[in-house]
């Protein structure tokens, strides 16, 4: 958590040898701290489920739910401060019909020259200074109030073995890359990452920050975080009633359809509620597959929950990385494309391991 803490802090000074070092900080301090809250959650879960005699899955589902709430509205809050602090900065642009045309889905970062893009120092001081207090908060908060996995019996998993560390854990986890459904549901991971990217990146840029202004993306960003904290919480309580699969494919077809409204919508300053509506879909769509692709994992790996952890760290994070590469040397309408592609190869995938799942349970009761 303090490698967030140092990226936050090399805004302050914002430079290739500030920000490059502290990214490459933040990844190999990142990678490790969400494979445990993944591993956390779900062994939480399995000992919850094992006292109240519920269903392992509903309750692991319940507790992702759960987290993404709080992580979500966390987002919420800080694209609110985002936006007062933005809003203090004076801005005299006005955008020109022509300008509207290179927006949207004929964005492409190379060629945008307006200054619709810049921050003041004094505003990105300020937000540095405020979120770099949350942060160091947050260490302090966690140190003091999270329970250790011993708790939860973790001693006695290690005593049978079950523990992998260091190179035991590297050696599982490349042969975990290796297994059928590992490898199924590699490209619905992928997926995870670079629907997070492009829309943290590209919609923010070629659709928000281009026709209304970098001060407003803060607001549109909130609309996203409410649907997704709202949607996150709701979901552990709804596979209840539908099961996983609908749930699965709900998050697709809105995905789907708002990508499908990328080709066709010109955005304008004037149609300033479609920007809303997009961003509570694509909220709504992400706190599918954040909740349900980690729970997902933790019941059809269970037993190999680090390794399988450590998978979906990794193909998520590279999603991350090829949407931002893709950022800088593509325009939008092929990343677009990207983004049908990647989302049909992994609904294909996790179709398969659910016929799989199915297939295995009919033999076993047979």
């Amino acid at each position: 958590m303090l490698c967030y803490s140092l990226y936050i802090g090399a805004q302050f000074y914002p430079k290739f040898y500030t920000l490059i070092p502290a990214a490459i900080v933040l990844g190999m301090g990142a990678a490790p701290m969400w494979s445990a809250k993944c591993t956390y959650l779900t062994q939480v879960g399995n000992k919850y489920a094992e006292v109240t005699g519920k269903s392992v899955e509903k309750v692991v589902v319940r507790f992702f739910g759960i987290f993404f709430f709080f992580f979500q509205c966390s987002s919420i809050l800080g694209h609110l401060i985002s936006s007062l602090v933005l809003k203090r900065q004076k801005s005299n642009y006005t955008i020109t019909e022509d300008d509207l045309s290179y927006c949207g889905i004929n964005y492409c970062s190379a060629r945008n020259t307006t200054d619709n893009f810049s921050v003041s120092d004094e505003s990105r001081w300020m937000l540095s200074g405020i979120f770099l207090g949350c942060s160091l908060l947050s260490v302090v908060i966690a140190s003091i109030f999270i329970d250790p996995l011993t708790k939860y019996g973790e001693n006695e998993r290690n005593e049978m073995g079950k523990k992998l560390t260091g190179f035991k854990l590297f050696i599982a986890t490349s042969l975990q890359t290796i297994k059928t459904k590992q490898l199924l549901i590699i490209p619905l991971t992928f997926w995870s990452g670079v629907e997070q990217g492009f829309f943290g990146a590209d919609f923010t840029a070629a659709y928000v920050t281009c026709v209304l202004g970098i001060n407003n993306v803060g607001y549109v960003l909130i609309c996203y975080g409410v649907c997704d904290a709202v949607f996150s919480y709701f979901l552990g309580s709804l596979i209840k009633y539908v099961g996983r699969i609908p749930i699965f494919y709900f998050g697709a077809i809105i995905n789907a359809a708002v990508i499908l409204t990328f080709f066709y919508w010109t955005p304008r300053p004037d149609e300033i509620y479609v920007f809303y509506i997009l961003s509570g879909l694509w909220g709504t769509a992400d706190a599918v597959w954040q909740t349900q692709i980690n729970a997902f994992y933790g019941v059809v790996f269970e037993g190999s929950e680090e390794a399988a952890f450590s998978n979906y760290r990794l193909w998520e994070s590279l999603g991350f990385i090829v949407s931002y590469v893709l950022e800088h040397t593509v325009c939008v309408y092929t990343k677009v494309w990207v983004l049908v592609g990647v989302l049909s190869a992994g609904m294909i995938g996790y179709t398969v391991i659910e016929v799989m799942l199915k297939t295995k349970k009919k033999s076993i009761s047979h």
